[in-house]
């Protein structure tokens, strides 16, 4: 068999292909995994992304968002109500108290002399449906149906 010088400068420039590759791949991926690994230990993040600019706070707190909420109800007395809001939310840990936001209503109560419809408003409000209980906060207004008016900043509710 004769030696081509040619296949043996093939088989060469291969064998310097390899060890480059070897070289590169498995001790500088080897560096890069390590320091991907121990990245986050080194800095104290947990993430170790650009996922870290997210405020997870703020999608954990709006998790569940309503626009135009309506609740409706009778209270203890079997009297009815309504509740609309230009929008509310539920916090993740809070998932009794609906936040709401420009609530408005109608609240009907029962007195000696006869049923009253009040009309309510407020800048913003709590409706605690396990307790029943609206909390009403700023520029609170009531109006009711036998002339009475009530303007205060902050009023409960006990439904």
């Amino acid at each position: 068999m004769v030696n081509d010088h040619r296949n043996f400068l093939i088989f060469s420039k291969h064998r310097r292909l390899t060890r480059l590759w070897q070289f590169f791949f498995t001790g500088w991926g080897l560096v890069m995994v390590a320091v991907l690994v121990a990245a986050p230990f080194l800095t104290k993040q947990i993430l170790w992304t650009p996922i870290t600019a997210i405020n997870m706070r703020d999608i954990v707190t709006n998790q569940f968002k309503m626009t135009n909420a309506s609740f409706s109800g009778t209270d203890k007395n079997g009297n009815p109500f309504k509740i609309y809001a230009k929008s509310g939310h539920q916090e993740y840990g809070k998932s009794d108290i609906v936040f709401l936001e420009q609530p408005s209503g109608v609240i009907t109560r029962t007195t000696a002399k006869g049923k009253i419809t009040d009309n309510i408003s407020a800048t913003s409000g709590q409706f605690n449906h396990r307790e029943n209980v609206l909390t009403l906060i700023g520029n609170v207004r009531i109006n009711s149906s036998n002339g009475d008016k009530v303007l205060t900043d902050k009023m409960v509710i006990r439904l």
